[in-house]
């Protein structure tokens, strides 16, 4: 442990224990008890402990095992407590139940959060609330935030999450990767929540609080949003290895990450047709293009995703060019408009016609 840190240093530890294994803690957590709703609560008192005690005690040289024990230790006391005995007998499943928490070891269990995504994307919740339900658990968002990016009353947003995490634990839900036959009716929706939680404009919303811990979520960094959005599609894509909208996504959240060095210059934001493609992330253009071959090489029709990527694509060969082929723009977003004909997609297409027309 570090001696005697400072309150700036304990926070920022906080802050990176956050942004790494939020997600991870909770699903963690929720997996012996299928119970979101007391993983988030224990994992906020743990964040909240680390905050008054490491300034005197010292920052773990494991932050997050330190956070783990701590959180399900708060889970432990719930189900010993004298009002939990009360209502409900300590039954054989709960004496189970606590025997898993003993059993959790942070270093011993591979990520969990695809195990959360698929229990979250389960069809016995409401397919309306699925999406939010994983940015609130997996990458905990407030529910206000979700609200606002799915433009619901923000009492409507959180009843609706509270609902549906009580639905998980009484449906016993487990938290697992669904076999060949049941993943075709939730991956679009673990697909979809990934990529909302790119598309969420962090900027706009400034800082992300993490549930009751004073720990916020910063819009940029290593461990940002688009970083970690990047790491889960690949992370689908990879365990699922011929699903090609998943590699589609992968392709499209690498893409268009690459533009980020180039979307604020001196503090002043810089219009897409006005960037310097000098400055875009050459590496990760060739990883997007890499998930974009990988994903038409099973010959499938394009979907949502794929056509998505083969749209950045084009974009960040002005790098490569020097110029942009509308031509292939328009045919793409036609396709795009074909299949998922949202109000965006039909403003973009009517955008490059009219670049086209107007050169």
């Amino acid at each position: 442990m570090s001696p005697e840190p400072s309150t700036d240093e304990v926070r920022a530890a906080a802050e990176r224990a956050a942004r790494a294994s939020y997600g991870r803690l909770v699903a963690l957590l929720a997996a012996p008890t299928r119970d979101i709703a007391l993983a988030e609560d224990s994992l906020a008192d743990a964040f909240e402990q680390a905050l008054r005690t490491w300034p005197g005690h010292g920052i773990p040289d494991n932050p997050e095992a330190w956070l783990l024990t701590v959180a399900r230790n708060r889970q432990r006391d719930v189900f010993k407590s004298a009002a939990h005995r009360t209502s409900t007998p300590l039954s054989d499943t709960e004496t189970d139940t606590m025997t898993a928490l003993d059993d959790t070891e942070l270093d011993a269990i591979p990520d969990k959060r695809l195990e959360l995504l698929f229990a979250c994307a389960h069809p016995a919740i409401a397919a309306d609330i699925r999406t939010p339900l994983m940015l609130s658990a997996v990458l905990g968002f407030e529910a206000k935030d979700i609200a606002a990016a799915f433009g619901v009353a923000p009492a409507a947003m959180a009843q609706r999450l509270v609902r549906a995490k009580r639905r998980i634990r009484a449906a016993g839900i487990p938290f697992s990767v669904p076999t060949q036959g049941g993943m075709a009716e939730r991956l679009g929706f673990v697909l979809e929540a990934i990529y909302g939680a790119y598309t969420l404009d962090w900027e706009s919303l400034g800082e992300v609080s993490i549930r009751a811990s004073g720990a916020t979520r910063p819009a940029h960094g290593d461990q940002s949003l688009a970083a970690e959005s990047l790491f889960l599609a690949v992370t689908v894509a990879a365990l699922l290895e011929s699903e090609p909208e998943a590699w589609g996504l992968a392709a499209l959240i690498a893409l268009s990450s690459s533009r980020a060095p180039a979307r604020h210059v001196g503090g002043v934001f810089v219009p897409f047709s006005e960037q310097d493609p000098a400055l875009w992330d050459d590496a990760l253009i060739r990883e997007g293009e890499a998930y974009l071959r990988r994903a038409h090489s099973f010959g499938m029709p394009m979907g949502r995703f794929q056509l998505e990527a083969a749209i950045q694509s084009v974009h960040c060969d002005r790098r490569r060019t020097g110029v942009t082929d509308s031509e292939s723009l328009i045919r793409l977003y036609r396709a795009l408009v074909e299949i998922a004909p949202t109000a965006g997609a039909r403003d973009a297409l009517a955008a490059v016609e009219a670049t086209r027309a107007n050169p």
